[in-house]
């Protein structure tokens, strides 16, 4: 979108401004000041495909994906229902979880790695009964596994549906390694390192999935109940929709959710393109959000990586159509 002048530069500010509070919540400034301008080495270069994607407005789609995807393992759900707030306080939820992604991929070594101990502090202290009657423990690798590959397969797909420049098969399996690494530092055993490591993982984990009665409960609260202005609840239902309509057709039926008709799901994957061009364009350069979307930090190019990470991939720009993930 290329348009100007005062009166569409205010809207443009607004909509960031909003956006970029219900994103980031009241630290959202003072957060972003210290992700982008803290001088220092990162974990990861400005030209690493993990900041493309999730500098990307596709995040929006990719992350409800993540969270319908990741419901789908009892014991994971569980202990979502019983510990995260994610009803009580869905917006400092969500306000979290972007803070952590934008500190591990755009800030500074030193914190991400804080961010990451405070993550498994959590989860260590994090443990109960699922009502199946297993016991769970947010720190078991096993259910880690699962919540990191619902993530990457969901924010990947996203990003190449409605991404504004999606990655080529290089580009894919090194964002998949850029989230490894991540992984790893988490906690997770041997994370997925590539897309054929990514959808055999998927399959393993296929038949401990299924849509319980709190999944189903969760996927309702998501997609039907956003706690939202009226103003928001049309751009918020594309953006589920599109979401639901990048489910695999198990996960569907699993969460109870109806397939649509072709012609209806065109058109809800042409909306969805237009609602993440129109975000894409609040967030530019001129927007509010501009500094959250775009690294301008000092020595941001040097890479300090986790402990434990392999060589990075390089990273190479698209010169083909863009590559179906398996």
């Amino acid at each position: 979108m290329n348009v100007s002048g005062p009166v569409v530069l205010d809207l443009r500010q607004r909509l960031a401004a909003g956006i970029f509070r219900r994103v980031a919540g009241p630290a959202g400034p003072r957060n972003r000041d210290r992700i982008h301008n803290t001088p220092g080495p990162r974990w990861f270069g400005p030209e690493r495909p993990v900041r493309r994607v999730h500098s990307d407005a596709s995040m929006f789609v990719g992350g409800l994906r993540a969270l319908l995807m990741q419901s789908l393992h009892p014991l994971a759900m569980a202990a979502v229902a019983a510990h995260s707030g994610y009803r009580g306080d869905p917006w400092g939820r969500l306000q979290r979880t972007s803070t952590f992604l934008a500190v591990t991929t755009f800030g500074t070594a030193d914190d991400a790695q804080e961010a990451v101990d405070r993550v498994r502090a959590v989860h260590g202290r994090t443990h109960g009964t699922a009502p199946d009657g297993r016991r769970y423990h947010a720190a078991d690798p096993h259910l880690l596994g699962w919540v990191h590959v619902a993530e990457v397969d969901s924010f990947l797909r996203a990003h190449q549906r409605f991404g504004a420049h999606p990655l080529d098969g290089a580009g894919c399996d090194a964002y998949i390694a850029d989230m490894a690494q991540v992984a790893a530092a988490l906690g997770v055993v041997d994370p997925p390192r590539d897309r054929r490591e990514l959808a055999d993982r998927l399959r393993a984990y296929r038949p401990e999935l299924r849509g319980t009665a709190e999944a189903r409960d969760a996927a309702r609260f998501i997609l039907l109940h956003p706690p939202l202005p009226l103003i928001a609840r049309g751009p918020y239902a594309l953006l589920a929709a599109n979401a639901v309509a990048a489910l695999p057709p198990w996960a569907r039926a699993e969460l109870g959710l109806p397939r649509l008709p072709t012609a209806a799901e065109a058109v809800v994957h042409i909306t969805g393109h237009a609602l993440t061009r129109a975000i894409r364009w609040a967030l530019g350069p001129a927007g509010a959000g501009a500094a959250h979307r775009t690294p301008h930090a000092v020595g941001v190019g040097r890479e300090c990586p986790p402990r434990g990470r392999r060589p990075a991939v390089p990273l190479r720009r698209r010169t083909s159509p863009r590559p179906r993930l398996p």
